[in-house]
């Protein structure tokens, strides 16, 4: 019999389970963030592995929050996460929360008492620490190590009714002070927090379970077969399976398996980092354009399919790697280009007055809506004898091979005719005031005429009827610093705020809708931000891709 071939290592082991009968043939996985921040990129693979395995076999998916610290924890985080699954295009089989199962895990922690396996520590944080030992060294085993069953039973249950201090007592685990495995050197399992009321449970708890006792119990009462995480947890593993082994409730017990975390260039995926630029000022918020949030892209003018494409792309490996954030830019490219119409747009804007166009005379001219989709039809704009071109579109003294416009040169206007710049107006100050410029009537676009050919093309709109919007357009967050190797540090240059002057139709533009703006790139009218009265557009990304697919 052939083995079965899957796409991805996790799912090369699921199929294999199946095979075997293993958990009687079924799949049932859980996505289990803490509401202490919003979701980024990293975040975003992380669902997709997690949902996207639900939905390659057919199979539930939990939403789990993990509220074991509610002093980091709100609720605008978690309106938020479920916003973003959303978006993604995703929908959870139970939404739940790690508190649901405190009353279990207090008895799964006295379980373990009773075997034993746990105890009730006097020593501080900086002591645990010291007591801990090192990579080289083993750890000396606290004074409250040999403590009797008895003893520790009522020093938990004195925890639990509140009577000693935050950090007082903690509840460790048992298990060898040698291990070459930090992380089993008999961690801290339970926490005193006396906190403000816990927004699930009250004040029912003074005493808060720590997320590696607490993560394989939830796993294991919710039935989770493959417990998907993020390759910093491999070395949590001993400690997952020493917990539901130790406290022998369940017989099937979940498998975690761990995948390579996402990196990527140009940004920071921490959501303390992140946290740190908001409350800092350093963006406008969580949602910010510039962030790696997910509600950032969202509102940047990514959509779920290029995030998802994205996520497809990089795979799913077992080694840590950066990928290219231009590997992201390309997946929006490639959603976009088929979606969205083009429309013109002028930055830095230069008037053009065409002298031997009649003064009371507009035309109107057809355009293409998408060239790479022409189910999508033409639209029309109009010409007249003042216009605005682009400022990258005018040189007064060009460099070598400037196809475009300038003094004594000859360009096509996109759709309409050959225009020659004949003079350069200027304002007092040096600066360009307008192009004096001529048509010819015989090079409309579409009329048939023979003769003499052009290497430029630009475009343009109508001065009359153009529509000022608000531009801006964003660099990375992130760029490698001047002083150490290998660092990013904050770009202080990261958006531009402009303005621009756009064709007619852009002011029926809702918020939300995205362009092509010919020739600068893809760009969203900001959700936030833009009106009825008021257009404000951010650039989604430019056209011009840097990434290339690996041969």
């Amino acid at each position: 019999m052939t083995e079965p071939v899957s796409t991805n290592f996790i799912h090369n082991i699921i199929d294999k389970d199946i095979a075997s009968g293993k958990n009687g043939g079924k799949v049932y996985t859980r996505f289990p963030p803490e509401p202490n921040g919003y979701l980024h990129i990293g975040h975003a693979k992380a669902i997709c592995i997690n949902f996207g395995t639900a939905e390659k076999y057919n199979a539930p998916c939990n939403l789990r929050y993990d509220d074991t610290n509610p002093v980091k924890e709100d609720l605008e985080y978690v309106s938020a996460i479920e916003e973003d699954i959303h978006w993604l295009g995703f929908q959870w089989e139970k939404l739940l929360w790690a508190s649901d199962y405190f009353d279990k895990m207090y008895e799964a922690a006295v379980e373990l008492i009773k075997k034993g396996k746990a105890y009730v520590c006097s020593l501080n944080a900086e002591q645990i620490k010291e007591y801990r030992g090192t990579l080289k060294e083993p750890g000396k085993e606290s004074p409250c190590r040999n403590q009797s069953v008895e003893e520790n039973l009522q020093l938990f249950e004195e925890m639990k009714e509140g009577k000693f201090a935050d950090g007082e007592r903690v509840l460790r685990a048992k298990i060898d002070m040698a291990s070459p495995n930090i992380n089993m050197r008999d961690p801290v399992i339970y926490r005193i927090a006396h906190n403000p009321p816990h927004h699930n449970t009250g004040n029912k708890w003074c005493i808060y379970p720590m997320y590696d006792f607490a993560h394989p119990i939830e796993d294991a009462i919710e039935g989770i077969t493959h417990s998907l995480c993020s390759l910093e947890f491999e070395d949590h593993r001993p400690l997952y399976d020493w917990v539901i082994r130790e406290v022998g409730w369940w017989e099937n017990p979940p498998q975690q398996i761990e995948f390579a975390r996402l990196n990527l260039t140009n940004t920071v995926m921490s959501k303390r980092y992140l946290r740190g630029f908001v409350e800092d000022g350093a963006v406008d918020g969580w949602d910010d354009p510039r962030m790696p949030t997910i509600a950032g892209l969202r509102r940047r003018g990514y959509t779920p399919e290029s995030i998802r494409d994205f996520c497809e792309r990089i795979g799913v490996s077992k080694a840590n790697s950066t990928v290219e954030i231009s590997l992201l830019e390309h997946c929006i490219r490639e959603d976009l280009k088929t979606k969205v119409q083009s429309r013109n747009v002028i930055e830095n804007p230069i008037k053009v007055v065409i002298t031997n166009y009649p003064e009371d005379k507009t035309e109107m001219i057809e355009l293409e809506n998408n060239k790479e989709v022409p189910e999508m039809g033409t639209r029309e704009i109009p010409f007249s004898r003042e216009l605005y071109v682009d400022g990258a579109d005018f040189m007064e003294v060009p460099v070598k091979k400037y196809f475009r416009l300038f003094p004594g040169n000859e360009v096509r206007f996109k759709g309409a005719y050959f225009i020659k710049c004949e003079e350069v107006i200027k304002n007092e100050d040096g600066s360009i005031k307008e192009l004096r410029c001529t048509y010819d009537p015989a090079t409309r676009s579409g009329s048939g005429f023979e003769g003499r050919k052009v290497k430029g093309t630009i475009h343009f709109v109508d001065a009359k009827t153009a529509v000022k919007i608000k531009i801006r357009n964003y660099g990375y967050l992130m760029i490698p610093s001047e002083e150490e190797e290998g660092k990013y540090v904050l770009n202080p240059d990261s958006v531009e705020e402009t303005w621009g002057y756009a064709e007619p139709s852009i002011a029926e533009a809702a918020p939300g809708e995205r362009f092509q703006f010919f020739r600068h790139g893809y760009y969203i009218a900001d959700s936030k931000l833009t009106t009825d009265t008021e257009k404000v557009f951010n650039r989604i990304v430019d056209l011009k891709s840097s990434w290339k697919p690996k041969k």
